[in-house]
């Protein structure tokens, strides 16, 4: 497929059999690392990239002032030249980060803005990213999803409105099933970022729907056999 898949969790030993699965990059992020219960930030950073020294991996600031995140992003920076730095499209209290964003890819650091949502600030974005400077523009399209909004729409903006900058990648996020990894594709998406659970149905993938169709009868039939039930007397 032209589409990259990407690996999203941060737990240590999941990420590194990923790797041995031919996945082709990886994100984490501070929600992923409490569910993987990351310890100590920088330890586990530089474990995985000591590990995985040559795919791209993607770290988030935890600062929510602009200055901190900011001092926080241009330190991630330095980790390595296969890291991606993650910086939220706004801030908490809803103020964006455009400018921090335009700072940070101005001055060489590969950004990845996160929390998107939208096509105004996917157009923001496109505007903050230096076009010379390699970028990603993550899309929440499960989440969308999950409140009854179609991602489709923001996913086309992004791909179309980066068609001459091949730096600027789009990349669908918040993947919640396997076919999502065919939408994105279909949709010109650069990248998607797909949590383990997912790609290990991705893995397995292939049986046709009538084997999917006799399988699930077959299931119905095990469990019938260990209720004992009765319907007729």
């Amino acid at each position: 497929m032209a589409i990259k898949i990407f690996a999203d969790g941060a737990n240590l030993q999941g990420m590194l059999q990923m790797d041995q699965m031919g996945v082709d990059g990886f994100t984490t992020n501070p929600s992923l690392m409490k569910k993987g219960g990351v310890q100590d930030y920088r330890d586990f950073a530089f474990k995985v990239l000591a590990a995985i020294p040559q795919k791209s991996i993607s770290f988030e600031v935890f600062a929510d002032d602009g200055e901190g995140m900011e001092a926080e992003a241009r330190e991630i920076a330095t980790w390595g030249p296969n890291v991606f730095v993650k910086i939220p499209c706004l801030r908490t209290d809803g103020t964006p980060t455009y400018g921090l964003i335009k700072r940070l890819s101005d001055a060489g650091v590969r950004v990845n803005v996160t929390a998107v949502f939208t096509k105004e600030q996917v157009k923001a974005i496109v505007e903050a990213l230096n076009p010379e400077v390699p970028g990603y523009i993550s899309i929440f399209a499960g989440r969308l999803s999950d409140a009854g909004n179609d991602p489709i729409p923001v996913i086309e903006y992004a791909v179309a409105i980066t068609r001459d900058r091949p730096l600027t990648e789009v990349l669908w996020a918040s993947t919640r099933e396997v076919y999502n990894i065919i939408q994105a594709e279909q949709l010109g998406a650069d990248i998607i970022t797909v949590p383990n659970n997912v790609l290990d149905k991705w893995f397995k993938r292939g049986r046709t729907p009538m084997e999917l169709s006799v399988a699930t009868v077959q299931g119905f039939a095990k469990d019938i056999a260990t209720l004992n039930f009765r319907i007729l007397p």
